[in-house]
């Protein structure tokens, strides 16, 4: 019985904030006529304005979620907060061009994760082939010595993932929080009374990744326990 209720926290402390995250979302994404510009229009504004020309706003045709690409220079929005005129989009495509400026200044806690998801990658091809062929190889030269260079392989695969998403979480933070706030706020680019939305939003994207970190950490565990079986 423990055992089933550790299960559920722990389904529940992965799952809640992606739910709490799309809700946020959702909520505030109501198209607002009073605005004056779209998500990617402001992006393009706060870009130009940093001097940032060449930096390029994009919309994303696939659901692959918003982000900025710092080997593209791109930021790349949804079409709903391209082209959307709400709180949600206002706040996500400052979120996004935030990234932007946190590579311009050189910032480098996203270096680090930049760096740290080109291993990762490569990490996770070459983890993925061992565990794919962990048991022909076993069976082919009969060296149970293999299993525990698979296991590590396993893990090291994993734990990557994990250490990827906690450098990501300071950043994230950073560019909603330390960046795309006090744009909105100072550039007045939101009224007083939207602001508490918009805070809501930022949240929201910056803990998009908390999520993955869970998940990671939930699968290390399980790994080490299979290891000490």
């Amino acid at each position: 019985m423990p055992y089933v209720v550790l299960a559920f926290l722990l389904l529940a402390l992965i799952l809640l904030p992606q739910v709490w995250v799309r809700q946020v979302m959702r909520r505030h994404a109501a198209e607002r006529h009073d605005f004056p510009g779209t998500g990617g229009e402001l992006a393009r504004h706060l870009l130009d304005r940093a001097g940032l020309e060449a930096v390029r706003v994009e919309m994303l045709r696939r659901p692959l979620g918003d982000h900025y690409d710092p080997a593209a220079r791109a930021v790349r929005l949804s079409q709903g907060n391209f082209e959307g005129r709400s709180i949600t989009a206002v706040a996500v495509a400052a979120h996004e061009v935030g990234h932007a400026l946190q590579h311009a200044d050189g910032y480098r806690p996203l270096a680090l994760r930049t760096r740290l998801a080109k291993a990762a990658q490569s990490v996770e091809v070459i983890g993925s082939f061992l565990l794919v062929a962990a048991p022909f190889l076993i069976i082919a030269t009969h060296n149970p010595a293999l299993t525990l260079v698979i296991a590590g392989a396993g893990l090291a695969v994993l734990s990557l993932g994990v250490v990827l998403h906690l450098v990501t979480l300071p950043v994230e933070f950073d560019a909603s929080f330390g960046r795309a706030l006090p744009i909105l706020r100072h550039g007045l680019y939101l009224g007083r009374e939207d602001l508490p939305a918009a805070r809501r939003v930022l949240q929201a994207a910056a803990l998009t990744y908390v999520a993955g970190a869970l998940i990671g950490l939930l699968n290390v565990a399980r790994w080490l326990r299979f290891i000490r079986i």
